[in-house]
């Protein structure tokens, strides 16, 4: 799958300083993506901002995505309560609502 629609337009900057700011704007407003090279190398893109936030959403599907198989692989089956993880620490669960000083346990 491609960021980019699968054919976008792709302009040279001089092109895309012909086309202008709202000519841009225009297609991008249109759902087209356009791609501006120089020297043939892609140096910038324009999307439309619903474009951007199907990106955005679709960045924050792969972190949680990558969250997911890192737990699921580095998960050994073992677990640990949370008395014993305050334990470590020299708590007790009632310095988490602040009624004791963590120093007294």
């Amino acid at each position: 799958m491609s960021i980019l629609d699968e054919s976008p337009q792709v302009l040279s900057v001089t092109e895309a300083t012909g086309k202008g700011v709202a000519g841009l704007v225009k297609a991008a407003e249109a759902g087209e993506d356009v791609v501006v090279e120089r020297h043939r190398k892609p140096v910038a893109a324009v999307i439309g901002v619903t474009r951007l936030r199907e990106l955005e959403q679709l960045e924050e599907d792969l972190r949680d995505a990558l969250l997911v198989m890192s737990r699921a692989a580095t998960d050994d089956g073992r677990r640990t309560s949370l008395d014993e993880m305050l334990g470590r620490y020299g708590m007790r669960r009632a310095d988490l609502d602040g009624a004791g000083d963590p120093e007294e346990a």
